[in-house]
């Protein structure tokens, strides 16, 4: 067993990272865990220009950039993926694959992942052609035609935007309905620059360096090429909260609920980021909740 820290944070992407800065600043001792690549979701984005003071910077380079300044300020930082979290006697025990921690308090800020098509080269695409969030890439499709996958709320919303500098959006579904607001199926119904096509499962993705065009099969097996300079998926995303029920309550999609102070039913266990229940995720929100995850962990330390 190692020494006891005053804060774990298990997440190292921007919320993650937000939360570890202010708990240093807070004069405590932390130690972040990353079981897969530092940035989570943002580091994939070939651009942000939607943080505050910087008008344009790869998701790579900022998270780098947050990192940098939490080892910096003494953050000890662990590489491994969370097996377990428990909690006897007031001291929290966080398992990994490679070590066993322990800390007064914890901040869980593992995120999610976007639902994946998980079809070949999807992967090697990722940035170059398609993307699961128009509001952080959209704008870098402005005048071009692109594909939407997708039928519930998020993609009748990211039709809706991205037809509003797009020259056209073509929105494939694979069932024969949308499963969204009627409203917004009536919004994208009025907009004349978006197609919808019902009854498609996409089956290849075709480029060499980017993606050029998709493969789809009909219902009759049939199959149809789709020429496209972007793909956006939005298929919904997944929170990996399992490890923590129960310690935690979770939605009924799997997302931790709290309290606007970020705190759960557990003293002393936080939560801040898009692995909670909320209706905004950004790379600008998870930072708030990290500072305010932070400063309330950070007070809960010293009521101890």
């Amino acid at each position: 067993m190692s020494d006891i820290t005053d804060i774990i944070v298990i997440g190292a992407g921007p919320a993650g990272m937000t939360a570890c800065l202010y708990a240093l600043r807070n004069g405590k001792s932390v130690t972040i865990i990353e079981g897969n690549s530092i940035g989570g979701q943002i580091a994939e984005s070939p651009r942000v220009e939607n943080f505050p003071t910087i008008d344009s910077i790869s998701g790579n380079e900022l998270s780098d950039r947050m990192f940098q300044q939490i080892t910096k300020r003494g953050a000890i930082f662990k590489f491994g993926r969370v097996e377990s979290v428990t909690k006897n006697n007031g001291i929290f025990t966080v398992k990994t694959e490679f070590d066993e921690l322990s800390s007064r308090s914890v901040i869980i800020a593992t995120g999610v992942q976007h639902r994946k098509l998980n079809l070949p080269n999807e992967d090697k695409f990722i940035g170059h052609g398609i993307s699961y969030c128009a509001l952080c890439d959209g704008a870098f499709y402005s005048g071009e035609d692109v594909t939407l996958i997708g039928d519930g709320n998020t993609a009748l919303q990211y039709a809706l935007l991205l037809s509003s500098y797009c020259k056209s959006v073509h929105i494939v579904t694979l069932f024969d309905k949308f499963f969204g607001d009627q409203t917004l199926v009536d919004a994208v119904k009025r907009k004349e620059n978006i197609k919808v096509t019902h009854n498609l499962k996409l089956v290849e993705l075709i480029g060499e360096e980017k993606l050029s065009a998709l493969v789809f099969e009909k219902t009759d097996k049939t199959k149809v090429e789709l020429p496209t300079k972007g793909l956006f998926v939005a298929i919904g995303q997944v929170p990996n909260n399992s490890m923590f029920a129960g310690l935690v309550d979770l939605s009924v999609d799997g997302y931790i609920l709290s309290d606007e102070n970020a705190r759960t039913k557990t003293e002393g266990l936080f939560v801040a980021g898009d692995c909670r229940t909320k209706k905004v995720r950004q790379v600008a929100t998870a930072c708030s909740d990290g500072a305010i995850a932070a400063s309330h962990a950070s007070n809960y330390i010293e009521t101890l």
